[in-house]
């Protein structure tokens, strides 16, 4: 199935991006490195990267490391933040992953973060194949967060998000057939279909806490609640849920267990 998404879904969204996603628990990353059996003088190829939050993270277990989005303004936080950090073995650059170019065998790792879903997944596990040298993996990573809606405050959070931006949030985005094509079941059976071996998905959980104003920040990274989507309504928006999010908990602290997980495959050897 083809998905082609608005270019400038996640327009403006960059910098709330890199401040308030959650990043990825380290014994998840430690687990995926170890099952990859990746050295440092691999390479690793991170497909719909965003500025970098994978592709940054694992910078120091590669030689080189591929980060590809289809938006510039992701790729832009990306290099700003490496420079940052001091990470000097990240090639950024902008395009579909579906259109990348790539030599065959190149990459001991790919990973996916949270974007599967908006890829034509069939072919990009096909591609992923090839592009893997033998024996190489695949991670398809991602989070159940905010918008999964599984503790009350989140359920509030939700419903707030769905009354201002007049839609569903629990709903697939447009292009998704329906909720069983999302998820560590549905990838699996993607990859396996494109010939990948010991297909599996692993889970981790950590106990999170967020403030109102890091609920807000996370909300503006999102394709479905950005500031692009509220328009000249997000101050009102703002100020409604600071206010719900605080008469529920005048402490300002929201605690979740936040559900991690990836789903991985390997390359024949």
């Amino acid at each position: 199935m083809t998905i082609r998404y608005d270019e400038k879904a996640f327009s403006g969204t960059a910098g709330y991006y890199l401040k308030y996603r959650r990043p990825y628990p380290e014994a998840m990353l430690l687990d995926l490195m170890a099952r990859a059996g990746v050295g440092q003088e691999g390479r690793l190829l991170d497909l719909a990267c965003g500025p970098g939050r994978i592709a940054l993270a694992l910078a120091p277990w590669f030689r080189e490391v591929w980060a590809v989005d289809l938006e510039p303004e992701m790729i832009e936080a990306g290099r700003a933040e490496a420079v940052r950090r001091g990470i000097a073995n990240v090639r950024w650059s902008v395009g579909r992953a579906e259109e990348l170019e790539a030599p065959e065998a190149s990459f001991d790792l790919v990973t996916v973060g949270e974007a599967f879903h908006r890829l034509d997944q069939p072919l990009i596990a096909d591609r992923c194949l090839r592009w893997l040298r033998p024996g190489g993996g695949l991670g398809d990573m991602g989070v159940y967060t905010i918008l999964s809606a599984k503790e009350p405050w989140e359920r509030m959070v939700t419903d707030i998000v769905n009354r201002w931006t007049g839609r569903d949030v629990s709903v697939p985005p447009a292009g998704v057939k329906g909720s069983e094509e999302i998820g560590p079941q549905h990838d699996e059976g993607v990859l396996r279909e494109a010939g990948f071996r010991e297909v599996a998905s692993h889970s981790f959980v950590v106990r999170q806490c967020w403030s109102a104003d890091s609920v807000l920040g996370y909300l503006y990274s999102t394709s479905v609640c950005s500031r692009r989507v509220l328009g000249d309504r997000a101050a009102a928006f703002e100020a409604e849920m600071r206010s719900a999010l605080l008469a529920r908990d005048p402490s300002d602290e929201y605690w979740e267990d936040m559900r991690f997980g990836y789903t991985f495959g390997r390359r024949p050897a």
